[in-house]
């Protein structure tokens, strides 16, 4: 699965501006359909209250965030399943993306135009679906027709092979029909490992996004009611965001202005750092720290992987010469204060190969080559 994050949603909802907050780089954003053509790119610092507070204890001269890719990508319209609007370059670049953060609006202003000329965050949902789902469902039969073809002809292994995929095909072919995502499908791991190839859009996973203005933030609105109903019934996740706050909060200069501004509507933090955290967990993406006087820094790697691997993201040569992990969580740290006072209350431990590395654990590795 690719490593990033496409956002998405119907002309004219906010994705741009929110992009352009997120990355602080500018994505063209004006009031009519079609503004994003090519989908730009924008590599995010992953906010992390626990890097922030390693580099304060260990008095760091460099501090290392991870990082977070997002993809602005162009509105979609009813009927770009069959190539209307900019629906075959949208559909193309949404395949190469490994979330979907899908941008609803849920704010009225008579100023800026919504492409279907009203407020309905249900029916934007179920349009960008649909058109998401007749996409998948084009790819489907053709796969069906495949996977047919080599029953008919081939080998009783490829048969067998044919027989799984076709059995997977078959569970999501009906709910792709009815509108709904490939991801709602209760497949074996074997059924998904078959259908992998297929690169459906609608079985990555998916968040929505309310895209809200400054009063819906402070009191929240019956649009994202809606959107959280609909997305109870999904299992997916919802973030809030007010995108013209947030691009106001992003071009502040200094912190102190950052968080006055955000204390005016009663936020801690901004709501995109809401959204990067999420799109970082929803890769099955988790991050282990390493800390020293020279760096803090915070590491990437997937949810389950072992001590080793994660040794590998630093240096390939860690994995190779791995001998042993010396670890602690990170909480402990903020309990206990120092990690000599972890070590005295038991909680240093030594881990081997097989130990699953934590989101949040402290780690130095020890290795020989």
């Amino acid at each position: 699965m690719a490593i990033n994050c496409g956002i998405v949603g119907l002309p004219n909802v906010g994705k741009s501006t929110i992009f352009s907050a997120l990355t602080s780089a500018p994505a063209e954003a004006a009031n009519y359909p079609f503004c994003t053509i090519n989908p730009n790119v924008g590599i995010v610092d992953l906010p992390d209250s626990r890097l922030d507070y390693l580099a304060e204890k260990f008095a760091t001269k460099r501090k290392v965030p991870a990082t977070v890719e997002f993809v602005d990508i162009a509105g979609l319209v009813k009927g770009a399943s069959k190539g209307e609007g900019l629906g075959n370059q949208f559909l193309a670049n949404i395949r190469e993306v490994g979330v979907i953060a899908h941008v609803v609006r849920c704010f009225e202003n008579a100023d800026i135009v919504h492409v279907n000329n009203k407020i309905d965050p249900a029916d934007d949902i179920e349009t960008i679906n649909m058109e998401l789902a007749f996409a998948d469902l084009d790819t489907v039969n053709k796969r069906i027709e495949k996977a047919q073809r080599a029953s008919r002809v081939m080998g009783k292994d490829e048969q067998k092979k044919a027989a799984v995929v076709l059995g997977a095909l078959d569970k999501i072919k009906p709910l792709l029909e009815n509108g709904k995502s490939a991801r709602q499908a209760e497949l074996t791991d074997d059924e998904k490992e078959a259908v992998y190839d297929c690169h459906l859009i609608t079985m990555k996973p998916q968040m929505y996004v309310c895209n809200v203005d400054e009063d819906g933030i402070r009191n929240g609105n019956k649009y994202i009611e809606t959107v959280k109903k609909i997305a109870a019934e999904e299992g997916s996740d919802v973030v809030v965001i007010c995108g013209k706050f947030e691009a106001e909060l992003a071009e502040m200069g200094s912190a102190e202005e950052r968080l006055e501004f955000l204390g005016e509507l009663g936020l801690k933090e901004s709501g995109l750092a809401v959204l990067a955290r999420a799109a970082y967990h929803l890769m099955g993406l988790r991050t282990f720290l390493t800390a020293g006087e020279d760096e803090c820094r915070a590491w990437t790697i997937h949810a389950g992987d072992t001590a080793p691997k994660a040794a590998g993201v630093i240096h390939t040569d860690f994995e190779k010469g791995f001998i042993k992990a010396e670890t602690y969580a990170f909480d402990d740290l903020v309990k206990y204060g120092s990690e000599a006072e972890i070590k005295a209350a038991g909680k240093y431990r030594i881990e081997g190969k097989e130990y699953i590395v934590q989101d949040g654990d402290v780690i130095f590795f020890k290795f020989n080559v």
